[in-house]
């Protein structure tokens, strides 16, 4: 049990310094220092770095994945979820403006490296991308479902990009709105033309 838990913090710890410090700037004897373990104890665990990203990719992957489930539980119509998707930006506003989406930068980053990671992290976008076209389906938009859970993304990749480098919280909260009004503008136009 106790290697168990020793490996989790290692992730854990290891998520937080990629998205504050970036993957290329945080070397494993930063982890090991943060973790408090000796290198020999460290390589127990983890023989590479890369390894490490896999961990925290999927830590990544399993939260989200989480977080959405309980959202399709919690909001009662697809309105209120996609809702919920566009509040996060809120929620996380500090930790935005600080160091940016944690899925964006990541992939970013790894994108710039060519490394044979990206396609892994990418799926974290895939997760949100497939789980919003499924709430604008079951809103009668079938046909334009992908489309419309693309644009929210890009929307919401360019707030959180722009947001960081301005470090505006204000920002956030009007593009929010904007957001949210185009969520309802979006679902009254389908309403009306189905004479709802």
């Amino acid at each position: 049990m106790g290697s168990l838990s020793t490996r989790n913090r290692i992730v854990e710890l290891a998520d937080q310094l990629f998205y504050e410090r970036g993957y290329e700037h945080t070397s494993f004897a930063d982890i090991a220092a943060r973790v408090s373990l000796s290198r020999g104890h460290f390589y127990h665990h983890f023989k590479a770095k890369d390894d490490i990203l896999e961990a925290v990719i999927e830590l990544r992957r399993q939260r989200t994945q989480a977080m959405l489930d309980g959202w399709a539980i919690e909001a009662p119509n697809p309105v209120a979820r996609i809702g919920r998707f566009i509040h996060m930006m809120v929620m996380n506003g500090a930790k935005i403006r600080r160091h940016g989406c944690p899925v964006g930068t990541l992939c970013t980053e790894l994108a710039k490296l060519e490394h044979p990671a990206l396609p892994h992290a990418n799926q974290l976008f895939t997760l949100f991308r497939e789980w919003l076209a499924r709430q604008f389906t079951e809103l009668g938009r079938g046909h334009q479902a992908d489309t419309l859970a693309m644009h929210l993304l890009a929307r919401s990749q360019g707030i959180a990009t722009l947001a960081h480098a301005f470090d505006d919280e204000g920002f956030i909260h009007q593009e929010v709105e904007l957001l949210l009004k185009w969520l309802h503008d979006t679902n009254t136009a389908l309403q009306t033309s189905q004479g709802g």
